[in-house]
């Protein structure tokens, strides 16, 4: 029987994306149902039916691991974000658009949102990691573009740089999104009415008299 040279290397890849795919599940299943801390990669590698050096082909560590599952998910919900923007919508509205597609990934899975949000603090080094921060620098780039629109088309009279102003945008969304995760059973529409609060807030001032900025 003749194989194809063709052949040969579509069927290998084929087998690389089956053995991720199963890697990836075999990672959510055990960081969800025994524990990110008390999971183990061979155990990873046992459930995903492969050798541990093919897990490490894929990802450095746990960590990298962890993102493995995510990376894919948070590219999608950014191009989510980024088909949701408007030119017709006001500043508030794009900002709240951007946002509410990551609070719905998150719900999704609260117990593996959780686990995300902790280790991707200080998340720098790894095979997955540059992956990870170009998705999120594409997701402040988004907020900031968002703002400057609207400083553009004088909606807002923002005397700073956008740039500045969407990464403190990024910061009030990063906090309440941890806050509305701790809850026991995170609703979408509580949190993002609370997260709408503080951009509000943000966005108007604290209405600031010049002896709330004295030294005494």
């Amino acid at each position: 029987m003749n194989i194809r040279v063709g052949e040969l290397s579509g069927q290998r890849e084929k087998n690389k994306l089956e053995k991720l795919q199963r890697i990836r599940e075999a990672t959510r299943e055990l960081f969800i149902g025994k524990g990110y801390d008390e999971t183990t990669t061979r155990e990873i590698a046992i459930r995903a039916g492969v050798g541990i050096g093919t897990v490490f082909t894929y990802a450095e560590n746990k960590r990298d691991l962890l993102f493995l599952v995510a990376n894919d998910e948070l590219d999608e919900v950014t191009r989510k974000c980024e088909a949701g923007v408007s030119d017709e919508a006001s500043c508030l509205e794009n900002l709240l658009a951007i946002f509410r597609q990551h609070y719905r990934y998150y719900a999704r899975q609260p117990a593996l949102s959780r686990l995300l949000l902790r280790e991707m603090t200080f998340y720098d080094s790894g095979s997955q990691a540059k992956l990870f921060q170009r998705t999120r620098e594409r997701n402040i780039d988004l907020v900031s573009a968002a703002v400057r629109r609207a400083q553009e088309s004088k909606e807002i009279a923002l005397d700073s740089d956008p740039e500045f102003a969407g990464w403190i945008a990024f910061c009030i969304f990063q906090v309440e999104l941890r806050r509305w995760l701790m809850t026991k059973e995170p609703n979408l529409s509580a949190g993002m009415k609370r997260l709408e609060r503080a951009l509000v807030l943000c966005m108007s001032g604290w209405g600031a008299r010049p002896a709330a900025f004295e030294r005494k």
